[in-house]
């Protein structure tokens, strides 16, 4: 970890921080099992990694993000926490869990990615934007990140009810294009500003179970 990081894991939680920790420690209830994968609560504990990982021009370029600072990520970190459309899990990769998994511990050691939900359409709040990154290069193409997205799809159905899932994709992000099309996702349009393809998927259309929560 970083002298800055530190630095930011050390100082006095303000009273925001306070409420969002507690939340935290509530959420670590809320844990998906697969076969292969562990979905967990992003917690301030992950929030290092992350920013490593998304010092990355390949992985920024992928996830149309912008950089930030440690103490940025923190923030963004929070609203993710308190904002009740979004709904965030930290991949652990069940392999690198050393000493066997404890629920409420970060396992910062096993972190290969974050799945995402959003529902961020006004007139449609059962639909939801669902995004997948697995950012360590050892890890791909394993099968892991379609479990995590299968998994997060059968939750957000089971806990949202959500009908349609949609994915926002870089032109130049073959994985992706393939993996979600691969899952039953077709394409429904395509923006020449942003360089992306919007695929959908009507959750009717998914054979899945209900995840372990």
């Amino acid at each position: 970890m970083s002298k800055l990081a530190n630095e930011g894991a050390r100082k006095e939680l303000t009273e925001e921080e306070v409420v969002e920790e507690a939340r935290g420690r509530a959420a670590t209830k809320r844990i998906l099992e697969g076969k292969k994968v562990i979905l967990v609560p992003y917690m301030r504990e992950h929030v290092p990694t992350y920013h490593r990982w998304m010092q990355d021009p390949a992985l920024l370029a992928a996830t149309a993000s912008e950089p930030l600072t440690l103490d940025q990520e923190y923030q963004v970190h929070l609203s993710w926490t308190q904002d009740p459309l979004k709904h965030t899990f930290i991949v652990l990769d069940k392999q690198l869990i050393r000493g066997g998994f404890v629920p409420g511990d970060p396992h910062v050691e096993a972190m290969i990615g974050d799945v995402n939900i959003y529902m961020n359409d006004p007139d449609d709040l059962h639909m939801a934007e669902i995004e997948i990154m697995i950012a360590d290069p050892k890890s791909r193409q394993k099968g892991l990140g379609k479990e995590s997205i299968l998994m997060m799809m059968a939750f957000a159905i089971q806990k949202y009810e959500i009908h349609t899932f949609r994915a926002k994709i870089g032109e130049t992000n073959t994985a992706s294009l393939n993996l979600f099309r691969k899952l039953g996702f077709v394409d429904s349009s395509y923006s020449e500003v942003f360089k992306e393809f919007t695929l959908e998927l009507p959750a009717s259309e998914l054979s899945i179970k209900e995840p372990a929560v």
